[in-house]
């Protein structure tokens, strides 16, 4: 896949590449193909003539867009691995994260620097928080620097001329996602599984050149460019992505279920193909999004250890009347299996090699709990999320699914301590803008009745608390205000005695 974007970039060096939009929706083309192709190449020798080179490691905190990707094609042309650093994770889970993946070199644009002293201020709105600089090692800025920041990286073309891209197995990326300062975790991905996942990518949506396509990953921007289709980065702001949908009409929509439910809070109109994922989608949102003009609307199941697993439209995920969450079918070559406690594990060439500092393991253990049911993955909840209420264990993905009635945003269940070592079950609502809070308890009745042993024990209508980049329903949080909520005895609130 990036021989082929290689390749493209060349071929068609004035084709639009990474298109912008101004506050005002106006699109305006932010890199060529021949940019891309340039700046690749002029990065590619200004990070060999600093000695990057086959198995070394890059730490990169630089913001999504043309230099970002063009930093990622060179070290991957050089057969180097990037670790992903997030500015926002905060001084101390940055420091052990840097600790635990030793970069040769850190790679950081001047808005990931601010905290380092020259714009403290910029950096505390931007919620952007980097150790001094000092403690990093040796740093070089991409893009503009600004005063206070490392020494630029010398892309003027002075630097060595870089050796012939490296052909072979091994390293590429390393991604963190959990733990603690004292333990973190990083996913590690290597070149063939980096480019078994965008494969999968392209066989899915099929971009067509010439047409754009709007998203921001490394996932959409790689096989989409390889396609000939020009990629819009996503707008911050809900008003200019409004705009920007409407501006581009693009073939394909990559958008967080968040996004889209603020977007159809503005009355936002879709076209094409929608994609959404990183956090539960439910057919209600689906369903919405197509009434919204799309052609089709699909959920994808993707980890960070394995993008993308499974996908599933709207139509199917609609009609499917089992309890527990349509994933839909493995994509082809993901196996998907369970293992005795019921939790998913999935495998496959897209699949990560390791986490970083332990052996390498064919099978990514999700998290989740889940069946396979013709073929198809159905979700039953996170296996931590268990809830135990009167010795019986209650999965709140077996029957969160059945509160997304028409007027519901999102909904979870949760577990609140009762003092005597058994839980509370509360049903946390989120009502869509507009909804009629009397007929939606009143809808709601119904699927409540059906949990039978499982009905939760009160029902709060509130916005369901989201954290982290993907904004995901935040659980710890909706049980402490489930919990505030019992507390203050609010009878109305009560689903039953």
């Amino acid at each position: 896949m990036l021989d082929i974007l290689a390749h493209t970039l060349r071929r068609h060096p004035d084709r639009p590449a990474v298109l912008g939009t101004t506050p005002t929706g106006t699109v305006r083309t932010k890199a060529t193909y021949g940019d891309l192709a340039d700046l690749t190449d002029r990065c590619t020798g200004a990070l060999h003539a600093r000695g990057v080179g086959c198995g070394g490691t890059v730490g990169v905190a630089v913001r999504p867009g043309p230099r970002a990707l063009a930093v990622l094609l060179a070290l991957h042309r050089l057969g180097a691995r990037a670790a992903v650093l997030d500015p926002g994770a905060g001084p101390d889970v940055l420091r052990a994260r840097l600790a635990l993946a030793r970069p040769d070199l850190v790679l950081a644009d001047a808005t990931a620097q601010a905290v380092a002293g020259w714009a403290r201020p910029l950096a505390r709105r931007a919620r952007l928080a980097l150790p001094d600089l000092t403690e990093l090692g040796p740093v070089a800025t991409v893009g503009p620097r600004m005063p206070g920041c490392a020494p630029a990286l010398d892309t003027d073309g002075r630097g060595a001329r870089p050796p012939r891209p490296v052909d072979g197995d091994g390293d590429a990326v390393v991604v963190f996602t959990s733990g603690t300062t004292s333990r973190p975790r990083a996913v590690v991905h290597t070149r063939s599984s980096i480019a078994a996942g965008m494969a999968t990518v392209a066989d899915l949506v099929r971009p067509e050149a010439g047409r754009p396509v709007l998203g921001g990953t490394f996932f959409v921007l790689v096989p989409s460019l390889a396609s000939g289709a020009p990629v819009a980065l996503p707008a911050r702001s809900t008003r200019v992505l409004v705009r920007q949908l409407r501006r581009l009409a693009p073939q394909a929509t990559y958008l967080t279920p968040p996004q889209l439910r603020r977007l159809l809070a503005e009355g936002s109109r879709f076209n094409g193909r929608v994609w959404t994922g990183s956090a539960p989608a439910t057919a209600e949102l689906l369903t919405r999004v197509k009434r919204a003009g799309a052609d089709e609307a699909w959920g994808v199941y993707a980890l960070t250890e394995l993008f993308p697993a499974a996908a599933v439209e709207q139509a199917d995920k609609a009609a499917f009347t089992g309890d527990g969450d349509l994933a839909g079918a493995p994509l082809p070559g993901v196996t998907a299996r369970t293992d005795a406690s019921g939790e998913l594990l999935l495998s496959g060439p897209a699949a990560r090699d390791r986490y970083l500092g332990e052996d390498p393991d064919p099978w990514v253990a999700t998290g989740d709990r889940a069946r396979l049911d013709g073929g198809r993955i159905v979700l039953e909840g996170r296996c931590k999320d268990m809830v135990l209420r009167h010795a019986e264990n209650i999965y709140p993905g077996l029957y969160e699914p059945a509160l997304h009635l028409p007027g519901v945003e999102l909904a979870v269940l949760v577990g609140v301590s009762a003092q005597d070592g058994d839980e509370r079950l509360v049903a946390v609502v989120q009502p869509a803008p507009g909804a009629d809070r009397a007929a939606l308890r009143a809808a709601l009745a119904g699927p409540l009745e059906r949990m039978g042993s499982a009905r939760p024990d009160a029902v709060l209508l509130a916005d369901v608390p989201l954290s982290g980049r993907s904004l995901k329903p935040d659980r710890a949080a909706a049980a402490r205000l489930a919990a505030r909520s019992l507390a203050a005895g609010r009878p109305s609130q009560r689903s039953r005695a």
